[in-house]
């Protein structure tokens, strides 16, 4: 399961660590967060495969993107990026990947986009995905608030 918020001036990213199929738990040491650079972070669900190919090739190529042009993406520009390529990968070889992208930009301010394997793609104040996101998303809809605080948001985590 995924979880993030948005806070004042940060996104906070939650992820368990199990690899599961089905009822099975395949293991539990599984790093399901993974740094884009410097102001962006995935938080990834989806087949273990998929999940780790797609966002490294995001990665690589959103700093490929900085390299040629000299500029960094914004994580809006970021998550559009990321919405058309699974778009597309839907008409070849779909990934079965869920996305969580989140991050921080001086003009913008925090942000957290919610993806899914079709290639939808949303803004969100919170989000969450996997099993646990209908218990999760209840406890947002009660206790989240838009400003909150760093250590608001650890209370709530």
């Amino acid at each position: 399961s995924l979880i993030g918020f948005v806070g004042k001036d940060f996104v906070l990213f939650l992820a368990d660590t199990s690899q599961s199929r089905s009822i099975l738990k395949m293991k539990g040491n599984q790093d399901k967060i993974m740094e884009i650079d410097g102001g962006k972070m995935f938080a990834m669900a989806g087949d273990t495969g998929d999940r780790n190919n797609f966002c490294e090739y995001v990665k690589r190529n959103l700093k490929l993107y900085e390299i040629r042009t000299g500029l960094d993406l914004s994580t809006h520009a970021a998550a559009h990026w990321t919405r058309r390529s699974l778009a597309d990968s839907l008409r070849r070889r779909p990934y079965m990947t869920n996305l969580l992208l989140g991050g921080y930009d001086n003009e913008d301010g925090a942000s957290l986009y919610f993806l899914d394997y079709l290639g939808s793609m949303h803004k969100m104040p919170f989000a969450a995905q996997g099993y646990a996101s209908n218990f999760c998303l209840s406890i947002f809809d009660r206790y989240y608030e838009e400003d909150m605080t760093i250590e608001q948001g650890l209370e709530l985590a």
